[in-house]
């Protein structure tokens, strides 16, 4: 089983050493398989260039990690789940957006009114429906299209 995983991180762990050097970082990546998520991983290590990796509101990085998806299909010919990450962004921001959907729990509980959340990206809205989905007072949905797209937290309707 070692083979087959070496042969999915190998590839995308060049593609994304190739793409730092062209946009002239001194970044560096590795890749990882993740077998439970079945995702190869990416950790890059920026020390200097962090910030500019990861953009506002990980803007850079999710353009990143949706063009090495895209090169790595087309260079293998089979779609691979792809997650790249900087610094334990991704971490962080998973920390802040669980502990965000707690607090507008609270206050939907409270105020016993719905709480919109805006601006969030689908991952961003897939962490918080799943950290709600913990809890039996409350509910989670979203609204709208494309940019549009929200989230509300509500307490859940008894019949």
């Amino acid at each position: 089983m070692k083979a087959k995983i070496d042969k999915l991180e190998e590839p995308v762990e060049n593609i994304v050493n190739e793409i730092l050097n062209l946009i002239g970082t001194k970044a560096r990546a590795k890749a990882s398989f993740d077998k439970e998520n079945d995702a190869v991983l990416v950790d890059i290590d920026a020390p200097e260039e962090t910030g500019l990796l990861i953009g506002r509101k990980g803007e850079n990085l999710n353009s990143l990690q949706t063009v090495l998806g895209m090169i790595n299909q087309q260079k293998t010919g089979e779609w691979r789940r792809i997650v790249v990450n900087v610094g334990d962004w991704r971490e962080k921001q998973e920390d802040y957006l669980k502990n965000l959907a707690l607090q507008v729990a609270e206050r939907a509980k409270e105020t016993k009114e719905d709480q919109p959340l805006y601006n969030l990206t689908p991952s961003q809205r897939r962490i918080i429906h799943l950290e709600l989905s913990k809890d039996e007072e409350i509910e989670t949905e979203s609204f709208g299209e494309g940019e549009e797209r929200y989230l509300v937290v509500r307490l859940k309707k008894t019949s």
